[in-house]
């Protein structure tokens, strides 16, 4: 009976505090500031040393394309297997630290941007195909390639000179489609082949003659074919050929593509700076 009075009076609300290393000790205000200080300075640390990782992933990238010889190693083939697994390996490399996280519809997606890479679905190469197809080789030397991604389109032109003297270029030009964050449809609409433009200079000298004469001939063609072949070859394209890629990376300065097979196109960009292109309009929306 006294063991039982004495747990009652133990319980009872009359019985004295707990002893206070039985208590929860409560932290101090500056305790608390110092410990979210703490957290938001790691947390700084750490996104710090996330975009130093991604900047150099990205200037790695640029020297394997450099190592590897460039657009015209690539265009003409003498791209080697190894420097194909290097880019593609510096590629997967910068993917993972993409920064936008929904770049169908990122500011930073218009503008002009200048193919470094390109796979066997892209746009760059059905350009440089349609050109090298139909000129020879030995004659013909692809410069370049860009494209103009503008208010749900991207036109892609590709420069040609021939005989290092004529000048011409094709212009492809591709509707696009928004299908997911990172998923997009291009549908291709037509090609232009251009008027090429002549540097009288460099002409070699066996070759004036028949120059001479083609110009007198364009002359006295009638207006109406003229006029056609000062502005160019239309060829319709709709209808041909589409295609669903994502885009695995996008910044201010680099754009990534993959098509369905997986093969990587990498764009860098030509034009003005990013708080330029903020500032100009650009795509809200788009047909999906």
């Amino acid at each position: 009976m006294a063991a039982a009075l004495g747990a009652l009076r133990v319980l009872s609300p009359s019985s004295p505090p707990l002893s206070p290393s039985f208590q929860r000790p409560r932290r101090r205000p500056s305790t608390v500031l110092a410990m979210v200080q703490e957290q938001a300075t790691q947390g700084a640390s750490v996104t710090y040393a996330r975009e130093m990782e991604r900047l150099s992933a990205k200037e790695s990238l640029l020297l394997a394309f450099k190592d590897a010889g460039g657009f015209q190693s690539l265009v003409s083939g003498k791209t080697t297997e190894m420097h194909r697994i290097d880019v593609n390996e510096r590629i997967v490399g910068l993917e993972r630290l993409n920064p936008t996280p929904r770049p169908t519809t990122s500011p930073f997606l218009e503008g002009r941007w200048n193919f470094e890479w390109f796979g066997a679905g892209s746009p760059g190469l059905f350009a440089a195909k349609f050109l090298f197809e139909r000129s020879p080789a030995t004659l013909a030397n692809l410069l370049g390639l860009d494209m103009l991604i503008k208010d749900g389109y991207a036109n892609v032109t590709a420069n040609l000179k021939f005989l290092n003297s004529i000048e011409t270029k094709f212009l492809l030009r591709a509707k696009l489609s928004v299908e997911g964050p990172t998923r997009m449809k291009e549908e291709y609409i037509e090609g232009l082949l251009e008027t090429p433009t002549v540097s009288e200079q460099a002409i070699p000298e066996q070759l004036k003659g028949a120059f001479g004469q083609a110009t007198g001939t364009l002359q006295q063609l009638p207006a109406s074919l003229r006029d056609a072949f000062t502005n160019g070859v239309t060829i319709p394209l709709s209808g041909t050929f589409q295609r669903l890629f994502m885009i695995s990376y996008l910044d201010e300065e680099i754009l990534i593509a993959r098509d369905a097979m997986g093969a990587p196109d990498v764009l860098t960009r030509l034009d003005a700076s990013p708080g330029q292109i903020a500032a100009d309009p650009v795509i809200t929306e788009y047909e999906s």
